[in-house]
């Protein structure tokens, strides 16, 4: 019988740490950054914005931490950041997850109020943003902000001609068309008025892309893709 050797070092030994630009223009993810200026706004409360990778000309499989880096701004003084990756087979159809708490689980989430971007610059590694939480840095409305924000660790294995996304948006992430209290972010939301007041949060977000801002997904690719 072969034994298998084990990986006891996280994040697992040989990860290629790999980015993917958004393009805000043609709302892509790409192994190259646009070097043309471009910005995309978005309803915090609505469907938000979606950045998709061209179908895999590899297969592509990735295990361990994960992070966003973004250029933001908002028309009002704070805003929420709601970042949710997931994955589409080559006819388009989502592929979704049993979870703990959503039967129908995007491949992972992550979530950042900006005023509360201020990083820790002793913990925070390239691959894992480590937020300070010791005080709260409010927005100048219109003024652009740079973000690292953290999305959980995932595995996952994607063939060629799949498809993988990242949605952006300013609440949590639904899918719409769905029934029942289950629509893709489980039981435990983000909809409480005294945390979330529509003055703060309802206002509208923009995302900037060019070639003095290179916003990325930074994915924990293993093996030989």
């Amino acid at each position: 019988m072969k034994r298998v050797a084990r990986d006891t070092q996280w994040p697992l030994t040989g990860t290629k740490w790999t980015r993917f630009y958004l393009d805000a223009s043609s709302f892509t993810l790409a192994a190259a950054a646009s070097g043309e200026p471009a910005s995309a706004s978005y309803a915090a409360i609505g469907e938000g914005v979606t950045f998709s990778t061209a179908p895999l000309e590899r297969a592509l499989e990735f295990a361990g931490p994960i992070k966003a880096k973004l250029w933001v701004s908002s028309n009002t003084d704070d805003m929420d950041i709601f970042a949710t990756l997931r994955a589409f087979d080559p006819q388009g159809k989502e592929v979704t997850f049993l979870s703990a708490v959503e039967p129908k689980a995007p491949v992972s989430q992550g979530w950042l109020r900006v005023s509360q971007r201020k990083l820790d610059a002793k913990r925070s590694t390239e691959w894992q943003p480590w937020h300070a939480h010791d005080e709260t840095q409010k927005l100048k409305p219109g003024e652009i902000y740079e973000v690292d924000l953290e999305i959980w660790p995932a595995s996952l294995a994607l063939p060629a001609g799949y498809q993988l996304a990242l949605t952006l948006q300013g609440k949590d992430f639904e899918r719409s068309g769905e029934t029942g209290v289950q629509k893709g972010s489980g039981w435990f939301l983000h909809d409480d008025p005294r945390d979330r007041p529509p003055e703060t949060f309802a206002g509208t977000h923009t995302i900037y892309s060019s070639g003095g801002r290179r916003p990325y997904l930074l994915l924990p690719v293993i093996g030989d893709t």
